[in-house]
């Protein structure tokens, strides 16, 4: 007896914490976008409030008409409660809860006048007239896409509680009034959860992959940031072994001090090469690449590649070299990087189009400018890839942002893209944008 009572008491327990869950689900505030907010278009960012108006535009009289003729309800009543039954779903888009508060009580309200003041219900459907059915599923829909689950089950229990005790009040008028409600209501919530719960999946996914994706690209970055800085050590190494026995008359002190660099030069490289361990990728077997990391003077052959794949790519270089020396190699791989993402994505989504990539040192700036500009494809056919692995723009930010510069991606007024970025050249930010 004792465990029947301790188990009486927990299912008790917990029931009552689910029907608190529930009223709280009922009574949380609304927020969230409106459905198709993000549209680029103003159109279908307007048609969800323009279909909740052309629904009660419908609705509204239709509901009027019939609480007057099909029910002879007085007019004083139809009026205002056919109007709060279909006025609320201009509210459906924005503030679905709010709206389903009103057309409930709006509706269980008809119910109850007329039972009392309707002339003859007849064969008449009770307690749900045919234009609060439509009406109130017409309002589940955005209710169940905007709302979590919880409160869907929560408004479906209430509708059920609703229509067994009006059920209740009057068995023999019409049941299938009734479980018509009861069910189609469940039926279209449940549609409308389902959608919603696919769509957040879809978008955790795609958020995922976004992640995963800039992950990808960093250590990809991080690999050949490792050859560039630890070619620029393995000078430091040797040069500080060397110093000794170049230069003559060198102090023991100084023997010393050259020593202790190339030791910590040497030192920082196992570092270096531990640390790559790490971020080389199982397909490449964690063998080191030993072929040099391209720069500005393979930009020539990159533009060729490109012209192969059908890109009318012509490739101009200006103020390289000369007075400014040697560039550093991590501002130059950037900018060889950078190049060969927009062409890829020029060739994937632009097949045939003309492109225009300039590289250029700004000596006002200090910086390296980029640019690539392409025009609209020469043919309406679709490209060559419909849906991109999303490398390319999270790449040329990556890369950007690994020397301090800027980057300015766009369409534009032809129909093309452009992508323009500025690598400062001392590793400083510039003071503009690209």
């Amino acid at each position: 007896m004792g465990i029947s009572e301790a188990g009486a008491g927990r299912l008790w327990a917990a029931v009552r914490r689910q029907g608190v869950l529930l009223s709280e689900a009922l009574a949380v505030p609304e927020t969230g976008e409106v459905p198709l907010a993000r549209s680029s278009r103003a159109w279908v960012r307007l048609l969800p409030h323009v279909l909740g108006f052309a629904a009660a535009a419908a609705l509204l009289p239709t509901g009027v008409v019939v609480l007057l003729n099909d029910y002879g309800l007085p007019g004083g009543l139809a009026g205002p409660l056919g109007a709060a039954s279909a006025a609320p779903l201009l509210l459906a888009a924005a503030r679905p809860l709010a709206a389903w508060y009103i057309v409930f009580c709006a509706n269980v309200l008809t119910a109850l006048a007329l039972l009392v003041w309707a002339d003859s219900l007849g064969d008449q459907a009770w307690p749900w007239p045919p234009p609060a059915i439509i009406g109130y599923l017409l309002l589940c829909l955005p209710l169940a896409l905007r709302r979590p689950r919880r409160t869907t089950i929560a408004v479906w229990l209430v509708t059920v509680v609703a229509a067994v005790l009006l059920g209740l009040l009057s068995p023999g008028r019409s049941p299938g009034s009734n479980v018509l409600f009861v069910v189609l209501s469940g039926v279209v919530l449940l549609l409308g959860g389902a959608v919603r719960e696919r769509s957040e999946a879809q978008h955790t996914t795609e958020v995922e992959r976004a992640r995963r994706t800039l992950l990808e690209e960093r250590a990809r970055i991080a690999r050949e940031l490792h050859d560039v800085v630890a070619h620029h050590m393995s000078v430091i190494t040797v040069q500080a072994d060397s110093a000794p026995y170049r230069i003559e008359g060198v102090p023991e002190a100084a023997r010393a001090e050259f020593s202790a660099i190339a030791g910590t030069a040497r030192q920082s490289l196992a570092e270096m090469r531990r640390l790559l361990g790490v971020l080389r990728s199982e397909s490449s077997g964690g063998d080191p690449q030993l072929a040099p990391q391209p720069g500005l003077g393979e930009l020539d052959a990159l533009v060729e590649s490109a012209v192969r794949a059908g890109v009318a790519a012509r490739l101009t270089v200006s103020g390289v070299g000369g007075e400014h020396g040697e560039l550093p190699q991590a501002v130059t791989l950037s900018a060889y990087r950078i190049v060969q993402e927009a062409l890829a994505n020029v060739v994937r989504h632009a097949p045939g189009a003309e492109a225009a990539v300039t590289v250029a040192v700004d000596a006002d700036r200090g910086a390296l400018r980029v640019e690539i500009v392409n025009g609209p494809a020469s043919a309406p056919a679709g490209p060559l890839e419909a849906h991109g692995t999303g490398h390319g723009l999270i790449g040329m930010r990556e890369r950007t942002r690994l020397v301090g510069g800027t980057l300015d991606t766009g369409r534009t007024a032809d129909g093309g893209f452009r992508v323009a970025a500025v690598l400062p050249l001392d590793g400083t930010t510039p003071g503009e944008t690209a």
